[in-house]
Parts: C-alpha cells; sequence; structure tokens
C-alpha cells in the first residue's frame, strides 16, 4: 500500500472518529460543536477543524452518514463489474430522494460554509469508496489512472448532485432520473472500457 494511500485511510479514521463523536452527541441530547464532537474520540481541536468548520455541516452529514447501507448490501445480486457500478450508482440516487429535504438542508450547509471561504477537506466521498472496492474485486486491466477516471465520472453521475441536475434543471420524474443514472453507468462503462482497449 502506498503513502498516499495510508494518508487518505487515516484521514478518513479522523473524519469517520469526528462524525461518529457528533452521532453519539446527539444521540446524548448534547448540543453538537466541531470540537465537543471531535472530542468524543480523542481527536484534536485543531485537527478537528480541518475537517469541519460548521457544525451544521458536521450535524448534517452525521445524520446522513447513518442511513448509509455497507457496500456487501448495496451490490447483493449484482452478477458483475457493471452490474456492481450501477448498483452503487442507483442506491446513491435513491438515497437522495429518499432523503432529499435533509440532503437538500447539508447542500445548503456545506455552500454556506464554501461561501465563507472554508478550506475544510471534501465531504462525504461513501460512493467513492464503493466504486474503488467494486472496481479492486475484479481484473479490469485499467491503469490507476483510468480507474480514478472512471471513480470520478461514476461520482459525478449519481448522489445529490445528480439529483439536482436530473430532476431541478432538467424537470425528470424519480423514475426518470433513475433511469438515466442507469444509462448514464452504461455510457461511462463502456466508454471506459473502449478506450482502455
Amino acid at each position: 500500500m502506498t503513502k498516499s494511500y495510508d494518508r487518505t485511510a487515516q484521514r478518513e479514521r479522523t473524519r469517520q472518529a469526528i462524525l461518529e463523536g457528533a452521532r453519539q452527541l446527539l444521540s446524548e441530547g448534547k448540543t453538537v460543536s466541531v470540537t465537543a464532537a471531535a472530542a468524543v474520540n480523542g481527536v484534536s481541536k485543531a485537527t478537528s477543524y480541518r475537517y469541519f468548520s460548521d457544525a451544521s455541516v458536521l450535524v448534517a452529514e452525521a445524520v446522513l452518514d447513518v442511513s448509509v447501507k455497507p457496500y456487501d448490501a448495496v451490490v447483493a445480486g449484482a452478477q458483475d463489474l457493471r452490474g456492481k457500478l450501477k448498483a452503487i450508482c442507483l442506491y446513491f440516487l435513491d438515497l437522495s430522494l429518499e432523503n432529499e429535504a435533509g440532503f437538500r438542508q447539508f447542500l445548503a450547509a456545506a455552500m454556506t460554509e464554501w461561501r465563507a471561504g472554508s478550506t475544510t477537506t471534501a465531504r462525504g466521498g461513501r460512493r467513492v469508496k464503493m466504486f474503488r472496492q467494486a472496481l479492486s474485486e475484479h481484473d479490469t486491466g485499467l491503469s490507476r489512472q483510468q480507474r480514478d477516471t472512471l471513480v470520478r465520472a461514476l461520482s459525478a453521475s449519481t448522489g445529490l448532485e445528480a439529483m439536482i441536475a436530473l430532476t431541478d434543471v432538467a424537470g425528470a420524474t424519480q423514475k426518470q432520473a433513475r433511469e438515466t443514472t442507469a444509462f448514464m453507468v452504461d455510457a461511462i462503462v463502456d466508454r471506459t472500457f473502449v478506450k482502455a482497449n
């Protein structure tokens, strides 16, 4: 494993420790601040603000993070890599559609933080981890750069961002949004593997 992946894994563990601290405070009915959530699992104040500069974003993400199924449940029944990637994309789109109000609230808080000039690290990444896990389970013949490009393209085709583009901008119904997401996965996968060969 490379140093870059070690650092990424450590950052994810730290981020999850802060989110878990926020969930614990919420379950105890306590006020959530960034430093209080970090302190639950021994993360320093200075470190915590590299991940979350605003408690509202932390709370919104902590609440949303609870409802995400594990990878194995998301891809259950998928027969091949394409099926797994499609299952992941449709799962995150459905999650956004089912929790639309909370996701939009989270986006509003994140945009407020961005406008205020926040330099915190990027949010989420659950879909990215699932895409990478699916790719790691198959001999794709793709270079690292091609895998990274594929993960980025798939990440852009699902979740809250895709829901907004499909429903708000393109006027799609939920059914049409799902059909379009499945179409995008097929197009991205086809393009990736034709280009790789």
